[in-house]
């Protein structure tokens, strides 16, 4: 059993340390020696694994051994021809620590993938970096529920790092000392950062808890960032990630230090004065809804966010086909690829809000204009109709039907305005 002194409060690195701030432990208690199986995917989660295997090579006997889960490689791309890995995978390797890439836990146990990875010349036999089952799991931006069945076999079940200040909403007491429901935000889920982000909140922070057997995000929190939190100027998930992701990996090692993952817990979440129930946010995963354009209530300031943290935004619209059967309207779905910037100058076109424009056709290079539901207008040089490439906004326009452009068109120099309409706003 591991004695360790006792530690109340600790500091993150001083190089990521952007306000004054402390971490919230319970009191320090012992345990044996950690075997740690650790499931993770992503740059946050690499964080937390390069900091536990530092401190397993450190030589102070906290971490006995470390096995990494991860997802399996995925085909990715146009008719699945590449393979994109979780990039947790390569610096499991790198650190030499054994692998498991699992896509689900069904009929799945660690002593059984052991065997099978790394003592396939003698099948019946454990390997010898066991050294005992493991007794704690890890899990960090993992992707999937560990489930009960799993954490029943761990002595001291497992612990989650998540980068949001668990739990979402605060309640009815909260309000009562001064703290509105605004400022109570949180975002439980699988994309807090991206959800932080949608949001425009300005403070963030990170939270350690235990692995709920049945509830995503429904542990007891063991530390957690002092509300309110810390403030960061990040715009782009990237940049949220390198901030937190040490600050994760600083709190998992001291919580590990001073033992607040052992039994009885603590809660020392930033709600637990408050005793009125909670109210969840959830931060879901981001997908094509969420990068559906509604230009009937999203500002151009909210356009631009979205574009910045979850990528290319879509619409669809309706385009006019001249066909030998005559013309035939057809809904095509357009990508804004290379996405928007804001129109800066006046505009003397006066567009409808979510109609687009193409400007400047007798120029050497025609444009989109959209007027957002705030007054602004968004520019966009150029435009992917779904299945094919991104085109110049005139060519892409007229190849697909979606301005009145008439037959035999060659040049847009030939029109007699600078600017078309298309036949149809965006929805």
């Amino acid at each position: 059993m591991l004695g360790i002194r006792s530690v109340s409060h600790c500091r993150p690195r001083p190089s990521f340390s952007l306000v004054s701030y402390q971490y919230r432990f319970v009191t320090t208690k012992s345990y044996d020696p950690l075997r740690v199986l650790f499931c993770g995917s992503d740059e946050f989660s690499i964080a937390s694994l390069q900091a536990l295997d530092h401190e397993r090579r450190a030589g102070s006997g906290r971490i006995a051994s470390i096995d990494v889960v991860c997802r399996p490689e995925k085909p990715v791309r146009r008719h699945l021809r590449a393979v994109r890995e979780v990039p947790i995978a390569a610096v499991a390797r790198d650190l030499g620590l054994p692998l498991h890439q699992i896509d689900t836990f069904t009929r799945w146990t660690v002593s059984v993938l052991a065997r099978m990875t790394e003592n396939t010349a003698y099948p019946d036999k454990p390997p010898t970096h066991l050294q005992g089952p493991r007794n704690l799991i890890v899990a960090v931006s993992f992707g999937l529920r560990v489930p009960a069945r799993i954490l029943s076999l761990a002595k001291y079940g497992g612990l989650n790092l998540h980068p949001s200040l668990l739990p979402e909403y605060g309640h009815s007491n909260c309000y009562a000392e001064g703290l509105s429901k605004t400022d109570l935000d949180r975002f439980p889920g699988p994309a807090p950062l991206h959800h932080t982000l949608l949001a425009d909140r300005k403070t963030t922070g990170v939270t350690l808890q235990t692995l709920h057997p049945i509830k995503m995000d429904g542990g007891r929190i063991l530390a957690q960032t002092p509300y309110p939190g810390i403030e960061h100027q990040a715009k782009t998930v990237e940049e949220l990630q390198a901030l937190t992701a040490p600050l994760g990996a600083d709190m998992l090692i001291q919580s590990l230090k001073n033992g607040s993952f052992v039994p009885p817990f603590q809660d020392v979440g930033w709600y637990s004065a408050c005793s009125a129930p909670r109210v969840f946010q959830h931060a879901s995963k981001i997908g094509p809804k969420d990068r559906h354009l509604d230009w009937t209530i999203w500002s151009a300031d909210d356009i631009l966010r979205r574009q910045r943290v979850i990528g290319p935004l879509w619409n669809m619209t309706e385009t006019l086909i001249n066909s030998r059967n005559g013309e035939r309207r057809e809904a095509k779905r357009i990508i804004w690829e290379h996405g928007f910037r804001l129109l800066e100058e006046e505009c003397h076109l006066f567009p409808r809000t979510g109609h687009p424009i193409i400007v400047g056709l007798h120029g050497p290079a025609p444009k989109v204009f959209i007027r957002t539901c705030d007054g602004n207008v968004l520019v966009a040089d150029s435009i992917k109709v779904e299945g094919e490439v991104t085109t110049e906004a005139f060519r892409a326009a007229k190849r697909n039907g979606l301005a009145p452009f008439p037959d035999g068109l060659d040049k847009p120099t030939q029109l007699p305005h600078d600017f078309v309409a298309f036949h149809s706003p965006l929805t």
